[in-house]
């Protein structure tokens, strides 16, 4: 089985906007390669929203030389960015969107969410580009939840969703740049599965809701990452201690530079300094205004 090197758990919460309360539960800041080609994990637990009329989210920012996915468990978010894309992510639906060479967008809860109030839950995941498709066109891939494979465990014992790669002969509807598993699952409190993973990856275990034990010796509680060595190895052992809801997360190392500044991720300070430059003479586009 695969070693664990590493478990970080993170319970500080932050507010990104006004509309998510998030725990950062990794980043390349901190783990650098060894997380290549994921970037960053913020994770929105559940959340309780009073109904109102006012607009809650995150207003107009830029991105540049990467992707953002956000999964939806419990709430909806309307999106609109400035090359056209858009929508509203609905519970268990997963917005795939592709920075590349530069967009504006926003993001706010859904106006008939905001009016009902509710359970607010989402992850919002980062994923590196590489540097021969950092300035692809932007676009946008908008998967609802009826389109992800999702694969029933032995004995009732949980599920996995197939969000992109392949597990178990299904394959993800998301279209990735560089070879990517995103696999979103539970398991119930006393039983246990094996993962298989490509063994030239960069493995992670998200642990969000609960708490499970690792290869039978290793336990995790909630909002927890747990990454593990690239050994060659290629099985996983999950035993969930209680109910859990977790991801795992696998990609091939990019094994390229990594520099960035806040909404900005490239391969040289050069990029980075030219990426403000761009954004602040209006390149990256105008989110359109409806009349």
């Amino acid at each position: 089985m695969k070693k664990v090197v590493g478990v970080y758990r993170n319970q500080h919460m932050y507010w990104v906007g006004d509309g998510f309360p998030v725990r950062n539960l990794f980043s390349y800041d901190r783990l650098g390669q060894a997380i290549s080609p994921f970037l960053l994990l913020d994770y929105a637990a559940p959340y309780h929203f009073d109904p109102t009329t006012a607009q809650h989210g995150v207003g107009s920012h830029p991105h540049r030389g990467f992707e953002t996915v956000t999964l939806a468990y419990h709430g909806e978010v309307e999106h609109k960015d400035s090359h056209g894309g858009g929508g509203t992510i609905k519970t268990g639906d997963v917005q795939w969107m592709t920075a590349g060479a530069g967009l504006v967008h926003e993001e706010f809860h859904s106006h008939e969410f905001a009016a009902k109030g509710g359970l607010f839950e989402m992850v919002q995941l980062w994923v590196n580009l590489p540097a021969a498709d950092k300035m692809t066109a932007p676009k946008y891939q908008a998967i609802e939840a009826q389109q992800i494979p999702v694969i029933e465990l032995e004995d009732g014992a949980g599920h996995m969703r197939v969000i992109a790669g392949e597990l178990m002969d299904h394959a993800g509807p998301a279209s990735t740049f560089s070879p990517v598993n995103v696999w979103d699952g539970t398991l119930k409190a006393g039983h246990q599965t094996h993962v298989h993973v490509p063994v030239d990856h960069n493995t992670l275990v998200v642990v969000l809701e609960g708490e499970m034990l690792i290869n039978g010796h290793q336990a995790v509680q909630n909002n927890s990452i747990v990454l593990f060595a690239n050994d060659g190895e290629a099985h996983i052992q999950l035993e969930a201690v209680q109910d859990v809801k977790f991801l795992v997360l696998t990609g091939q190392p990019l094994n390229e530079p990594i520099q960035g500044y806040g909404p900005f991720v490239m391969n040289t300070k050069a990029e980075i300094m030219k990426a403000f430059n761009d954004f602040n003479q209006g390149k990256f586009g105008e989110i359109s205004v409806e009349a």
